[in-house]
Formats: structure tokens, C-alpha cells, sequence
């Protein structure tokens, strides 16, 4: 079982130089101690000394850079495995932190992506120098809308343009290097339809035509919104035009974001060292406050909700470094890690925080530092539902695809044309179970399996992940082929609670497969959520449990993890009986998905008794 513990960090998977720089990034903030960074982020104290660190180690140059604009340093390249440990490491010590490192990421992606290679050499120039870079593309009359923009570049007759428009929630604005900055050409047609008119080009953020206007937010990190009036782009600050502009954005996103859910798990982490350790040496009423059952409840509660956000983590990094044009699979567990992970996050937050209560508010604890972000994570510019709704693209693909052929005949059904099916598979959706789909069992063998993808190899090789900087168009995802799930939870399914929810994945398909949502219902995002969130858990499932295969996660553990699904699938599921859109044979079909969890009171007690052995084994250096 993993929890990060600085005074006994474990790097072993990685190369000599990325272990020196995770060692001496530990090395600056327990140097600085825990006084020190809580008296920072009260004083909304700007990050000079972490980013003259940096600039001195050359922390962000080594790990940011491509190998293609390395120069021949063999110790930069873009490895996504090393990239999301650090923001593992800077969410344990502040989402602040995490927060200029991540906006820097943001930033560098359309250039990384540009075939211009003046800007991406300034840009290396630029890493090496220590500087920071900026992402500008949400508007505040917007949000992140990429169809939409105000900021407007008009040709000034001799070859060039005047930009003139306002970005707002833009991290790093005040101090960027380079600001990678999205608008749309002054003539050209925009939209959904056509993207003949969208650019993205640079800035500097220190230009005179580029006016600061205020940081948004009451924080230490500075979320700029600016103005450019009569900014001057020459054509040789122009990285994209059109559609290629379009795919920059999102693939940015892509790769950036993903980031999220490593803050996250960095951040629960350190809030359950400090949260238990209180807890297990505070005593009430003469009781360990560990013993009382609530308390002892929420905590296994968190462990085994943390332990999932860590595994699923594991796994999804090796996905994203084995991305290629032919294997996308990684922007479904990448939306996931972005938006599920960082909701599970939140929901340790409050688990805890029932826990420590008010101790959780005192000025020397870490917990308040961490508990904005916490909050705002899942939320930030609609990251639970722009994310999901990427999900839920690829649901037909995944629950429904030649790996899964039982269920893709009963998708393919289509009322009053004949079907190879035998009539017993079509039961009414409520009574529906592995029976009905054993129904079909003697017509699998017609079904080719032969386009299912390998799972991907653990990937912590010494490479660079080029293609996450090569991925092309935005489009096609509804061809993405996956792998065979039910392979994947069938070697757990001696463990009851993973049978459990297999039983809840057969009536969810059966609810989408014999009472399929309408087109109405299909446009109904309220209720597309909570769809979504029923999918997303089977996904997310499913790399846990190969990161659990993997590690050699002991049974306890991955039993617990699934009582939790299987009572979150359940909630979910209740919520969707009660969305008033579904009619009613929905409405038992969806009731159906719901089950009790198998619990196990010894089985319990023991991996209690791991989470609490973790007790006292970490504090910050004060």
C-alpha cells in the first residue's frame, strides 16, 4: 500500500537526476518548514524563493522540456511519469505550488505543439533561464469556451497584426516569460463548424501593450486577468492558424490538465498524515479518538478511497505514455483522472475534516492550505462537466464494443427488425442479470474479438513521450477501441464485492441496451451526468484493478476499494431513479443497478489497522 512519506521517499523508479531533483524540491520546503510555507500562503506571499529554486536546480527546465529542444542534454525530455510525480510532490507542500507548475505546463503546450521553431527555441531559452510561462485562453464573458473568443488579432497592412481583447483566470499572467494566448483572426469564420479564424500566438507578459489588470482570486498564486490594446504580433509569433489552433487548445488541455489529479492525491495525502496523527493522539471522554466507530469509519473510509485515487493514478500514467495515433484509450482514463480523481480528493477532504473538526481551521495546520483547492479542483473551469461530457463519448465504445459482444448485440437490437438474439436476452431491463446474457452465449463465438488492444506495460522507462505533443486532430473519438474490461475485473472476481459490481455493470448495460435513452434525454445533461458517473466507475475500476495486479495489492485492500464502489455506484443510481426525465421502465431498470455492499467487519479491522499504523510516521519539519 502507498502513501508518499518524505522523510522516506521512494524513487526508485526513476533515473539519478530526476530523483536528485524530487530529493532536493523535498530538500527546499522541509528546509523552509512548515511554518514558513503557512505563513506564505496567509501572507499571499509571491513564490520567488520556490521559483529561484527552481531557476538555480533547473527543475522545471529538465522535466518541461522535449528532447527536441534539448539541445543534446540527455536529462531532458517529456516524461509524463516523472511530470506527474512532481505534481504529486508540489500538491504534497501546496496546491500553490502545484498551481505555477501547472499553469507553466498550460503554457508551454501550443508551443511544444507549434511547427515553429523560433518560438520553441525561445521557449527552451526560456525554461533555461528559470522563467514561467501562461496559458491564455479562457475569457470572462466565456469561461473556456474554445468556440468562442473576443480577443481579436486585426492584419495592421504591413504583414502584421494589432491584438486587442482581455483573457481573464489566466495563471501566471503577471510574471510569464511567454503567454501562449488564443484568439481568432479579425474576417475569418469561427465555430463549431468551421475554424478557418482561430490563432493562437505568444506574448510577453511584460510587454507595454499588455495591461495587467488584477489577480482574481485572494490567494498566493496570481490568476491574472489582462488586456492587450494594440499589442504588435509579428507573423513570426504566430504558432497556430485554424483548425490546427483549435486541436492546440484541446490537446493542451489534454496534457496539462491531466496534472489535476496528481495535485490531488499529493494534497489528501499530507492532510492524512497530519489529519490521523491529530486524531490518534487526541483522547475525549477517555476514549483514543481513533477508536470512536465514526471517527474510526471515516477514516478507513479515506484510506481506502485514497489508496484508489493513487492506484487509478498509477495506471493512467501508463496509458498517457503509450498514446499513439492508433491507441487513444488515454483520453478517456485521462478525463477521468481529471475529474473523478480530483472529486474523490475532495471527498477525503471532507471525510477528514469530520474527523480533526476544528482543529482542521488553526493557523498551524496544513489542512486549510490544501481545502480551497480541494474544492476548486473538480470545479475549475467546469472540469467535472466538460470532462464527463469527453467521457461519455467514449461509452458506446467502451461498455459497448467487439470486446464486450454480448452486450454490443443487445446495443445493435433495433425494434421491429429481426434479430439473431435469442427473445430470453431481452427481458424487461429490472430483471435483468448474467442470465440474460448467458442467453446469448451460444452466438459470441460469431462474434470476432480480434480488435481488442494489449494492455499497455508499466511505463517508467527513460523515454520521451513525443506523441503526447504530436497528437493531431481533436476528432474521431468515437473510433478509440479498448481493451477487454471483463477480463480485467474476471481475475478479482473471487472477491465478492467485484462480483458485485459486475452484477451492477450487467443492469446498467441492460438499461442502455433494452431501454435505450431517447434523443430528448440524450440532450438532457442533468441526467447525462449521472450516466456518466455510473460509466466513469466501471473505468475507473478497471485500472485499479490492474495497477493492483501490478503492485500486489493484497485482497483486503481491493475488497474494501470495491465495497466503496459498489455503494457509490448504488447512490448513483438512486439519484438516476429520481431524475423526473426517465421513464418508467427506465426508472426500475435503474433501480435495479443498485446493491447492497458485502461487508466484512475482519477484514475491515485489518486494513484499519494498516491505515493507523501510518500514524506519526510524518510531520513537517517545523
Amino acid at each position: 500500500m502507498q502513501l508518499f512519506n518524505p522523510h522516506k521517499p521512494d524513487f526508485s523508479e526513476f533515473d539519478d537526476e530526476t530523483r536528485r531533483i524530487f530529493e532536493a524540491t523535498i530538500d527546499f520546503f522541509e528546509g523552509k518548514g512548515k511554518e514558513w510555507l503557512l505563513q506564505q500562503d496567509r501572507d499571499r506571499v509571491w513564490f520567488d524563493d520556490f521559483l529561484d529554486f527552481q531557476k538555480r536546480e533547473k527543475v522545471f527546465a529538465t522535466l518541461l522540456t522535449p528532447a527536441a529542444q534539448a539541445d543534446g542534454d540527455p536529462n531532458k525530455r517529456w516524461d509524463e511519469a516523472r511530470v506527474t510525480k512532481y505534481s504529486q510532490i508540489l500538491g504534497f507542500y501546496g496546491m500553490s505550488y502545484w498551481y505555477v507548475w501547472q499553469v507553466t505546463i498550460l503554457g508551454l503546450g501550443p508551443i511544444w505543439q507549434t511547427g515553429n521553431e523560433a518560438v520553441k527555441r525561445k521557449a527552451a531559452q526560456l525554461l533555461d533561464d528559470g522563467e514561467i510561462f501562461a496559458f491564455g485562453l479562457s475569457e470572462r464573458e466565456h469561461g473556456a469556451d474554445v468556440y468562442t473568443s473576443d480577443m481579436v488579432l486585426t492584419p495592421d497592412g504591413e504583414g502584421g497584426y494589432r491584438a486587442n481583447g482581455g483573457k481573464y483566470y489566466i495563471g501566471n499572467g503577471n510574471k510569464a516569460g511567454m503567454v501562449s494566448v488564443f484568439g481568432r483572426i479579425e474576417g475569418l469564420p469561427t465555430g463549431p463548424k468551421t475554424q478557418d479564424g482561430y490563432v493562437f500566438f505568444v506574448v510577453n507578459s511584460q510587454h507595454p501593450a499588455y495591461k495587467l489588470r488584477k489577480n482574481v482570486v485572494n490567494s498566493q498564486i496570481y490568476v491574472a486577468a489582462f488586456d492587450l490594446e494594440d499589442y504588435p504580433v509579428r507573423e513570426e509569433d504566430i504558432i497556430h492558424v485554424g483548425s490546427e489552433a483549435f486541436d492546440a487548445a484541446i490537446n493542451t488541455v489534454n496534457v496539462g490538465k491531466f496534472n489535476i489529479g496528481f495535485g490531488s492525491v499529493g494534497a489528501t495525502q499530507h492532510v492524512w498524515h497530519e489529519g490521523l496523527t491529530h486524531a490518534d493522539n487526541r483522547v475525549l471522554f477517555d476514549t483514543k479518538v481513533t477508536d470512536f466507530a465514526q471517527v474510526r469509519a471515516n477514516f478507513t473510509e479515506s484510506w481506502v478511497r485514497l489508496q484508489a485515487m493513487d492506484l487509478y493514478s498509477e495506471r493512467a500514467v501508463d496509458y498517457m505514455r503509450s498514446g499513439t495515433a492508433d491507441d487513444r484509450r488515454y483520453l478517456l482514463f485521462d478525463a477521468i483522472e481529471k475529474m473523478t480523481v480530483s472529486r474523490q480528493g475532495a471527498r477525503v477532504y471532507d471525510l477528514i475534516s469530520d474527523c480533526i473538526a476544528a482543529r482542521g481551521f488553526e493557523n498551524d495546520m496544513y489542512f486549510p492550505v490544501g481545502a480551497t483547492a480541494m474544492m476548486g479542483l473538480p470545479r475549475l473551469e467546469g472540469t467535472v462537466h466538460v470532462n464527463m461530457a469527453l467521457a461519455l463519448k467514449f461509452l458506446q465504445s467502451y461498455l459497448f464494443s467487439p470486446t464486450d459482444p454480448s452486450l454490443a448485440l443487445l446495443a445493435a437490437r433495433r425494434p421491429g427488425k429481426p434479430s439473431r438474439v435469442p427473445d430470453a436476452a431481452f427481458v424487461p431491463a429490472f430483471k435483468a442479470s448474467r442470465a440474460a446474457i448467458r442467453a446469448v452465449g451460444p452466438l459470441l463465438a460469431k462474434v470476432p474479438n480480434t480488435h481488442a488492444p494489449a494492455l499497455p506495460p508499466r511505463r517508467r522507462d527513460i523515454v520521451d513521450d513525443s506523441y503526447l505533443w504530436n497528437q493531431g486532430p481533436a476528432q474521431g473519438l468515437g473510433k478509440v477501441t479498448f481493451h477487454d474490461w471483463r477480463a480485467v475485473y474476471a481475475e478479482w472476481a473471487h472477491l465478492p464485492n467485484v462480483r458485485l459490481l459486475l452484477a451492477q455493470i450487467d443492469a446498467f448495460q441492460a438499461l442502455l441496451g433494452t431501454t435505450p435513452l431517447s434523443k430528448v434525454q440524450m440532450r438532457d445533461l442533468d441526467l447525462l451526468l449521472v450516466v456518466g458517473d455510473i460509466f466513469t466507475t466501471v473505468a475507473y475500476g478497471d485500472l485499479i484493478l490492474q495497477q493492483s495486479k501490478i503492485s500486489s495489492v493484497d485482497d483486503d485492500l481491493v475488497e474494501s476499494i470495491f465495497e466503496v464502489l459498489v455503494g457509490d455506484v448504488s447512490a448513483h443510481a438512486l439519484t438516476l431513479t429520481r431524475k423526473p426525465s426517465l421513464t418508467d421502465a427506465q426508472a426500475k431498470a435503474a433501480d435495479a443497478i443498485q446493491r447492497r455492499p458485502v461487508f466484512d467487519a475482519e477484514r475491515t479491522a485489518r486494513v484499519w489497522a494498516d491505515a493507523r499504523a501510518t500514524a506519526g510516521t510524518y510531520a513537517m519539519n517545523p
